[in-house]
């Protein structure tokens, strides 16, 4: 039976951030779903795993650690398999540069901006914020515009190593919910490095593993 626990919920981003890092790793884990958007949050005892109640949280052999960041170089770094960060302190940089980049200007515009209001919204009824939209779609086009420079001539984003790292895996996720709204995956049409990207991450069998169900 495996001794590690992910909780967190499979329509999150920050939540298959750390599975598909597990997933790379081939950890075996078991994983327990926390709705953070259910009608009264999430349970009571989960803030004693988050103190802020937010999603992922790891549980491994009596270890306890919250912010998918940590997490995810955590994995990497306890277990055996292929390494998820660049070897180089220039090519760690890079990496942490990337996904602080994602964190601070992309998650934001690229899922709540564009995706939900695009998507998710109409789904369930509402009207969508145009205005709100036209200003997420401006971010997001500076944002890849930004992450095509950094590849340089790589097939992965951190620009270093011939397999991707935490930087990659990273980004997918709020690429899958870009990509499934009209006006981001006209986006990805305009940056075609950043769409063969997507490509090759669609077809690792991490990402097939690890499907949201609002997009896969």
């Amino acid at each position: 039976m495996p001794i590690l626990t992910l909780f967190g919920a499979t329509y999150s981003v920050y939540t298959r951030i750390a599975r598909l890092t597990l997933a790379e790793k081939e950890v075996a884990y078991a994983f327990e779903e926390i709705d953070v958007f259910g009608p009264s949050g999430p349970p009571h005892s989960y803030f004693g795993r988050h103190p802020f109640g937010r999603i992922p949280a790891l549980s491994h052999d009596g270890f306890d650690l919250f912010e998918t960041q940590a997490i995810c170089r955590y994995v990497d770094e306890a277990f055996q398999g292929m390494p998820l960060q660049p070897q180089s302190a220039r090519g760690r940089a890079r990496m942490s540069q990337i996904i602080g980049l994602l964190d601070s200007y992309s998650y934001r515009p690229m899922v709540w901006d564009i995706f939900v209001e695009r998507v998710r919204k109409p789904a369930q009824g509402q009207t969508s914020d145009e205005e709100k939209i036209a200003k997420a779609v401006a971010a997001s086009q500076r944002c890849l515009d930004v992450l095509a420079g950094l590849m340089g001539g790589s097939e992965w984003l951190a620009g270093a190593g011939e397999e991707p790292s935490l930087a990659d895996l990273h980004a997918a996720p709020m690429i899958a919910y870009l990509a499934a709204a009209q006006d981001g995956a006209a986006l990805l049409v305009r940056h075609p490095r950043i769409a063969a990207w997507f490509g090759r991450m669609k077809a690792r069998p991490s990402m097939l593993a690890t499907p949201s169900p609002l997009v896969d």
